[in-house]
């Protein structure tokens, strides 16, 4: 029996933990929305904002692309311009744009508007994902600056009253507690998606998340 035929899916409900400032959360954004969409199970998005320095150092760079600070090893720069080609590579595919970020951006700001559009219908909550995440990939949005984040919920359809104390407080809280409790559970980097305890790390990993969410049998490797 395929995934089509049944009233609803082997598992109902999966996490999946995401980044805006990550390019590789981006270009998983739309095939997890297709996951959705195709199998009926409902996606919890989580926040889990990367502590980039921690692992790939630090660097600050030009709009003509020059170096203008930088903290990173030989072998992270190497790392670096690995991903950014490897994620072009599939965003030209796709006809998305990623351009490099001229710095470590922290983007909890845009996490915890996340968490507020996560209240409202479904509809109204991509249309602030895919608008954060989009613009902020083209350099047309700043992560960082509150009043663009109210805009980009408020051009979703989503209401803004009380999202400032939310930010402070209740928000910031549960962004900080979801970070911690997925670092408990193994979460180390994004997109990951979370399939009845079971952990998965990278976009690649879709189709067996696909068939444990159906109970259809797994790709062949």
């Amino acid at each position: 029996m395929t995934a089509r035929n049944r009233d609803r899916p082997v598992i109902e409900r999966i996490s999946v933990y995401t980044d805006y400032k990550s390019p590789y959360a981006f270009l998983v954004k739309d095939l997890a929305y297709a996951l959705e969409d195709e199998t009926g199970v409902a996606l919890d998005w989580l926040p889990y904002t990367l502590d980039i320095p921690s692992y790939l150092g630090s660097a600050k760079v030009g709009a003509d692309g020059a170096v203008l600070e930088q903290d990173r090893t030989e072998h992270q720069w190497r790392r670096v311009k690995y991903s950014y080609m490897d994620v072009r590579r599939y965003a030209n595919l796709r006809g998305l744009t990623v351009r490099g970020t001229q710095k470590i951006w922290d983007s909890s700001l845009a996490a915890i508007g996340l968490l507020w559009a996560k209240r409202q219908e479904k509809s109204a909550f991509r249309c602030y994902h895919d608008i954060v995440f989009e613009r902020f990939w083209k350099r047309e949005l700043d992560i960082e600056d509150r009043a663009v984040i109210e805009a980009a919920l408020t051009e979703a359809g989503i209401g803004t009253d009380g999202f400032g104390g939310f930010l402070e407080d209740e928000g910031r809280a549960a962004h900080d507690r979801i970070r911690t409790e997925a670092e408990q559970a193994g979460i180390f980097g994004v997109p990951t998606f979370v399939v009845d305890g079971e952990i998965f790390w990278g976009r690649e990993h879709l189709p067996l998340v696909r068939s444990r969410v159906t109970g259809d049998a797994p790709p062949p490797s």
